[in-house]
């Protein structure tokens, strides 16, 4: 009898609401003799009566009072809202939302208007609404004080106008208007709204406050407030930001604001500073084409790059730059001892590893499934060219390498999928998805995902079996592969060379045996996983990993780890069933 009843008062309840909508849409379809206080209360009954999450039911009254709007309010939309606006704080807690509300539906109102909405006397009502709020007449915060004047568009002269209808012959009213202003943004600055004192000294064009009130932004770390500010006053300003920034070395800021305002040639040091460490950001993320292009072929920027990459040990980069742009006086140059053994760097050759195969072709690629095929276990990975437009699609996926503890090969994929996709398609099909060749990863899951999205054609990516992802045995690996590397065999991996343009032909040999090193150290990493698994007594005689094994997950669980994502798919429908 209880489900009965409250089923019957749930679908009351959804007539009373369906009552309401309809009765505060009739009114609203003529406002020619709807009062602002009875348009508010029709506002908020519609609120009340609506069950949808509050921003989806903003973002859907906010178009049915735009829609609103349209319906002759009387004496005009402009001069309705701000009557709305001055009776709102009675309804207490929603006078905040709907006052933006309306607000932002009177903004889209004007925008697409293209003749005058109201009359003049809209900018005396507004003026003397903003008053009002200023002396706490009106209960509104700051950001409501700055979209009044922004919406209604009042001017000082407003403002003058009804002080002296208020306060006839006090003095002059400009002067009145303009220290009344200046004293309010002094309230507002008290309080730490800053953007709001700078809009509104803006909007009324008082340069009065100048330096003092910049300096007081900035020591309270106001940056945007204070970039407002110094583009409103002009070129002195500015250049007192950007000595700021640079004493704080805040040299993104400084670059930011020297550019925006074409300030190059009056601050050419802290220009080049700024440009220094964009290089330096850029080579620490290994991003070198897209520094070089950033040097804009200014020599002495060049330079500084290369010395970079001999900080980095990444001495190819050295001599391509040297060559390239004729550079001379590195050659006798040596990095210093400590940078070189603090840059101690596995070497293919360390791994005893035969063979970097290229394969582009047919024959060489059934060569390289037929060899890998006889392994029982093989390291994966591939590369990409990086893209460091925000926001865009990812590039193809390049080349795949696929390495024994022999040989590694690596495939050129955009090649091969536009010469042989069926026989590319097959040959990775057969390893893949082969539940006797175990194959080993660093987050490799993310990248079969980049393969699938990049070759959507081919079947071969969409499932796999018998997949160990390297990084999951590891309660907590740092530095990522590089890092886990030189945990466990003692040297990092150069990792210079991650995100160079993996699209090229041919690639540069060092970029081959960065790729093939990231493949093969997945195995000799392996090795010492399963070595250190088995029990003590039969480890005896092994050598021991360069890292003790603490930090090591129980080596007895890396088999726990072995994924295939035709199991997941069968474990979530399962789960489905359930």
């Amino acid at each position: 009898m209880g489900l009965e009843e409250n089923a019957s008062e749930i679908h009351n309840k959804k007539d009373q609401d369906r009552q309401i909508w309809t009765i505060c849409l009739h009114s609203f379809s003529d406002l020619t003799s709807v009062s602002p206080v009875v348009f508010l209360y029709l506002l908020k009954e519609c609120y009340i009566s609506g069950t949808l999450k509050a921003m989806i039911k903003f973002r859907a009254l906010q178009q049915v009072v735009y829609l609103v709007l349209h319906n002759n309010p009387q004496p005009g939309p402009a001069t309705f809202v701000v009557q709305c606006l001055t009776v709102l704080p009675i309804f207490g807690a929603y006078c905040e939302g709907f006052s933006h509300l309306i607000i932002s539906s009177l903004r889209r109102l004007l925008k697409r208007a293209t003749t005058p909405l109201d009359s003049f006397e809209v900018n005396d009502l507004a003026a003397q609404l903003f008053l009002d709020i200023v002396v706490g007449h009106v209960n509104y915060d700051e950001r409501i004080v700055v979209k009044v004047l922004e919406v209604f568009d009042v001017k000082l002269t407003d403002i003058e106008k009804i002080m002296c209808q208020l306060k006839p012959n006090n003095g002059s009213s400009s002067d009145i208007a303009t220290e009344f202003i200046e004293q309010y943004t002094i309230k507002l600055v008290k309080s730490q709204s800053y953007m709001e004192a700078v809009t509104l000294l803006e909007h009324f064009n008082i340069r009065q406050c100048g330096q003092s009130f910049l300096l007081n932004m900035i020591d309270n770390k106001q940056f945007k407030a204070a970039e407002k500010w110094a583009t409103f006053m002009g070129k002195p300003m500015l250049s007192l930001l950007v000595h700021k920034y640079a004493d704080r070395n805040m040299l993104k800021s400084a670059y930011d604001t020297i550019k925006k305002n074409n300030l190059q040639q009056d601050f050419p040091d802290v220009y080049h500073r700024c440009k220094e460490s964009s290089l330096k950001m850029l080579a620490e993320k290994g991003c070198w084409d897209v520094a070089e292009a950033k040097t804009h072929n200014n020599r002495q920027l060049i330079e500084y790059l290369v010395y970079l990459a001999m900080e980095a040990g990444y001495m190819e980069k050295v001599d391509e730059l040297r060559e390239r742009y004729s550079l001379k006086g590195f050659y006798d140059i040596k990095v210093p001892e400590s940078t070189a053994q603090h840059n101690r760097y596995l070497r293919l050759d360390e791994l005893d590893v035969g063979d970097i195969i290229w394969v582009d072709e047919v024959d060489g690629l059934c060569y390289a499934i037929s060899h890998i095929e006889g392994c029982k276990v093989v390291g994966l990975d591939c590369e990409w060219k990086p893209n460091f437009v925000k926001g865009s699609k990812p590039n193809k996926v390049s080349i795949m390498q696929i390495a024994s503890d022999k040989m590694v090969f690596i495939l050129d994929l955009i090649k091969l999928s536009g010469d042989v996709p069926e026989v590319l398609n097959d040959c990775l099909t057969r390893i893949l998805h082969s539940p006797s060749i175990l194959k080993l990863g660093y987050n490799f899951q993310c990248d079969i995902k980049q393969l699938a999205a990049s070759y959507g054609e081919l079947n071969c990516f969409k499932h796999y079996e018998m997949l160990l992802d390297i990084q999951n045995v590891f309660k907590e690996p740092e530095g990522g592969l590089s890092g886990l590397a030189k945990k466990i065999l003692g040297a990092a991996l150069n990792k210079t060379r991650r995100n160079s343009n993996w699209e090229q032909r041919p690639l540069h040999r060092n970029q081959l045996e960065y790729a093939a090193l990231d493949a093969v150290v997945l195995i000799h990493i392996f090795s010492h996983v399963r070595c250190h698994s088995q029990p003590a007594a039969s480890t005896e005689g092994h050598s021991q990993p360069a890292a003790s094994t603490e930090g090591y997950v129980k080596y007895y669980e890396w088999k726990s780890h072995i994924v295939s994502r035709t199991d997941n798919i069968k474990k979530a429908k399962k789960g489905y069933r359930k």
